[in-house]
């Protein structure tokens, strides 16, 4: 029996937010491990679940600069550390770089000198592990709707929500310009590389990003963007403080589940955190008047898309405290990373939404996909009277 993926309809679309929590959960599991095997393997996982279920928006083609920021910090990071030192002793030196002498009040930093293997494996693993990290919100820009997420957002947010989206989708649009236009040059002849074809290309990306402020602009204005309607004092007051120390709560218990030693007390805080803010975001909702077209649901799909991201993480936070050297391979004296076996599986948890998720070429965004399928009509008749008038 061949397997299919499975045929989207609004009832199984996967939930923006979704998408979110499985990739913070990869974030999460990267946050936990310098090992390089593990790394990698997440960052696959990443990689191969972005191949499958993106779609040919302009938002989705992000991904790739994502992993080119990665591996930039990677090799910024090497730099710095030939350059600077690391505070870890070595004793095979690759080579010796001219020490640049400093005062007396700069004792500790130095310029120069010895370059060991052993501070070029650490610092190869410390970029690995933020590069990791980069990538996996690098998928969750790729995979998650930013408009849908700013529909799914509650009101207390609404506003904040706008600015992040059109923060998020400034540079998408802008590199998807660049290639319009550099393909446009291309046909006509021209030049599309040097200083004199970038000045040329800048003006229209800079124009066409003035009109869609502009236009975001008008269409916020049509909808009455920024109303709000009169609560008692006393409810401003409880809002403020529920949501205030739900998100300090937050902070705090996200802070003990990415350092080694908080994952006892990080845990509760979370939840804590996450109730109190929850209930002041409800409050909050009461002094903003919108509605909304045809909510996004959680549904089976979306479920199990953001369980397997969060299982990821949780499995990773729990291998931290039985097989911490596994997770974190020493330097010095240096020693061959090895694939632990249970985190390995544990990461692989994170290919759930490449089988679950809706395949993208069977996606259809609501009125859109209906015009399609009427212009496609609307051809093959046409081509079909013009064969019964030539016969």
């Amino acid at each position: 029996m061949r397997l299919r993926a499975p045929e989207a309809h609004r009832s199984n679309a996967v939930h923006a937010g979704a998408w979110w929590l499985w990739a913070l959960g990869l974030a999460v599991a990267a946050s936990r491990t310098t090992n390089p095997l593990l790394l990698g393997l997440l960052v696959g996982v990443a990689g191969y679940v972005v191949a499958a279920r993106r779609t040919d928006a302009p938002w989705a083609r992000s991904y790739g600069m994502f992993v080119r920021l990665a591996l930039a910090v990677i090799a910024i990071r090497l730099v710095f550390s030939t350059l600077l030192g690391t505070p870890v002793p070595g004793t095979h030196v690759l080579f010796t770089l001219p020490e640049v002498p400093l005062p007396g009040w700069a004792q500790g930093v130095r310029i120069g000198g010895r370059v060991t293997a052993e501070q070029l494996v650490f610092a190869l693993y410390d970029g690995a592990k933020l590069a990791a990290l980069l990538i996996c919100v690098g998928a969750a820009n790729a995979l998650a709707s930013p408009v849908r997420l700013l529909k799914s957002l509650p009101g207390a947010l609404y506003e904040a929500g706008v600015a992040v989206v059109v923060a998020m989708t400034f540079a998408p649009n802008m590199v998807a310009d660049v290639a319009r236009l550099r393909t446009v040059r291309r046909l006509r002849g021209r030049p599309t590389t040097g200083v004199r074809a970038v000045l040329q290309i800048g003006l229209p990306v800079l124009e066409g990003a003035l009109e869609r402020s502009v236009a975001v602009a008008a269409s916020m204005d049509a909808r009455g963007y920024g109303r709000t309607a009169a609560v008692p004092a006393r409810v401003r007051h409880t809002t403020n403080v529920l949501t205030l120390g739900g998100l300090l709560g937050v902070c705090a218990g996200s802070y003990g589940l990415l350092a080694a030693e908080g994952a006892g007390y990080g845990l509760p805080l979370v939840g804590i955190g996450l109730a109190a803010a929850v209930a002041g975001l409800w409050l909050g909702g009461r002094r903003t008047v919108r509605t909304r077209y045809r909510p996004d649901r959680w549904g089976a799909r979306s479920l199990l898309v953001a369980g397997s991201g969060v299982a990821v993480g949780g499995l990773m936070v729990w291998a931290a405290g039985y097989a911490p050297d596994a997770l974190r391979p020493g330097v010095t004296p240096l020693e061959a990373p090895v694939l632990p076996l249970w985190p390995a599986v544990s990461v692989l948890v994170g290919l759930v939404p490449a089988w679950v998720a809706p395949a993208p070429g069977l996606v259809r965004d609501g009125v859109r996909g209906d015009v399609r399928e009427s212009v496609r009509g609307d051809v093959r008749e046409s081509v079909r009277d013009d064969r019964e008038d030539a016969s």
